[in-house]
């Protein structure tokens, strides 16, 4: 097995899942580190990479230090880095760039194998990859509210407009990039809803998957 991407509605559970399933496979999780690790082996310098959310299509995690930094062209790239700029500066930055920058470093991970890559239209980028494994997590509404409220120390309302917004969020990636919807069953070998299974299990049910679609793979 490659790689299993998860798709999480937000207060599914789904990173808390991740973790396990990484534990149980030792796997790596597709995180910061691992990210400017894989952009480094895309050919982007490795003190250059910045993290890209899904979420905000942000540039971040260098605010505090970084006054200037410039990027070189991806490999087999015909389009040029942006250039970017703080302290007052206008940032100039091209939104199909930084989407083909995390395709690019998810295409470099699955590579490197034994990794759960979380969120980022993994899904998408490499459906069509070899001993993927394609997971989904949700949970009705009231179950991710309450779970919210407890993981992030919020009242009602807040919870339902954080939740609100990163699905909104997340859905909107997929769909203006990949013209595809993220809720959609069919990009998915499983979807599990954490109202019906506890997160061991959960954990426990894409273990098995992963085995099972590893051993169903030609060779």
């Amino acid at each position: 097995m490659s790689a299993i991407t998860m798709s999480r509605q937000y207060g599914s559970g789904g990173n808390v899942i991740a973790v396990r399933v990484s534990e149980i496979l030792g796997y790596r999780i597709l995180d910061r580190q691992l990210i400017m690790q894989a952009a480094a082996e895309a050919g982007l310098p490795e003190q250059g990479f910045v993290d890209i959310s899904e979420q905000e299509f942000k540039v971040k995690g260098f605010r505090d230090h970084l006054v200037e930094l410039i990027f070189g062209p991806l490999v087999g790239s015909k389009s040029a880095a942006p250039k970017l700029s703080w302290g007052g500066l206008e940032a100039q930055m091209d939104a199909d760039w930084f989407v083909e920058l995390v395709n690019s470093t998810m295409l470099s991970a699955y590579q490197q194998g034994g990794v759960i890559i979380i969120g980022r239209g993994g899904q998408v980028i490499l459906k069509d990859k070899p001993g993927v494994l394609h997971v989904r997590i949700e949970a009705p509404i009231e179950k991710r509210i309450q779970w919210v409220q407890q993981a992030e120390g919020v009242n009602e309302i807040t919870a339902r407009q954080r939740i609100d917004e990163h699905d909104q969020a997340s859905a909107r990636y997929l769909r203006q990039n990949f013209k595809v919807q993220w809720d959609d069953p069919l990009l998915y070998h499983l979807v599990i809803n954490t109202d019906k299974w506890d997160m061991e299990s959960a954990a426990q049910i894409i273990v098995e998957a992963a085995k099972t679609l590893q051993i169903a793979q030609p060779a």
